[in-house]
């Protein structure tokens, strides 16, 4: 009987030596891999003989449908999301459509998600309690966004942003860097993490106060850190709290 199966797998920042190594023996075993145009073109070369599914950016719903489909059918299928599937990504979605697939097997499969692989380029600004929150307002309203960014702000959390500006939404880095201002002083430490895991990967740490001016886009992830937030030998380092003598 063939099997109905379908993965969910995150394949980290990009690079083929920060993906997992369960991520990767699912994709080996996968004979049709779907995902965003993006995301294909990353690991296409690392996985030349499979049968490849992909639509571009807004197309989610149908991409995770096509994977369904293919696994019905009787193959062996994963779903490719950058980072974690489970974090901004695909599993949320293929879970919610697959109860009209009963036949087929779902399985979720982790993957280094951007907050994690940046912080280790940075140092260490996520080493205490933290808020991750999505600029984007595609999904989310934009009430919504800054109501989260002003209680991440008002409880002393560091915040990492991800999808910080866009073609259409070139002032919401700076919009953002006003709103945790508002609660936050200026020379808070913060940091960007740029292509992470891709050709041009770059970071750079600043105060907030310099941050709204930085430039940014989708591959931009962005680190503001909390009120004991400082920079040491180049590091943006969060303490824990130990203590030490």
């Amino acid at each position: 009987m063939c099997e109905k199966k379908l993965y969910v797998v995150g394949i980290g920042p990009g690079d083929y030596e920060q993906m997992t190594i369960k991520a990767a023996g699912a994709l080996n075993r996968s004979q049709v891999i779907a995902g965003y145009t993006v995301y294909i073109d990353l690991i296409r070369e690392s996985f030349p003989d499979k049968e490849y599914l992909s639509t571009p950016m807004t197309k989610e719903t149908e991409r995770c449908r096509m994977a369904l489909e293919k696994a019905k059918e009787g193959h062996i299928v994963s779903m490719v999301c950058s980072g974690d599937p489970g974090i901004y990504g695909m599993a949320g979605l293929v879970l919610e459509l697959a109860e009209n697939y009963p036949e087929v097997s779902v399985e979720i499969i982790p993957g280094v998600t951007a907050a994690c692989a940046g912080a280790a380029l940075l140092g260490a600004p996520l080493s205490h309690d933290f808020a991750v929150i999505s600029l984007s307002d595609r999904l989310t309203s934009k009430n919504l966004i800054e109501k989260r960014l002003e209680h991440a702000a008002i409880s002393d959390m560091a915040v990492c942003l991800y999808n910080p500006a866009s073609r259409h939404r070139g002032d919401y880095l700076l919009w953002a860097c006003e709103i945790l201002g508002r609660y936050k002083d200026p020379q808070t430490v913060c940091g960007v993490a740029r292509c992470i895991g891709r050709t041009g990967q770059s970071v750079e740490i600043m105060t907030l106060e310099q941050l709204g001016k930085v430039p940014a886009d989708m591959f931009t992830t962005v680190y503001i850190g909390n009120s004991q937030t400082r920079e040491i030998r180049g590091n943006m380092v969060t303490p824990r709290g130990y203590r030490y003598e």
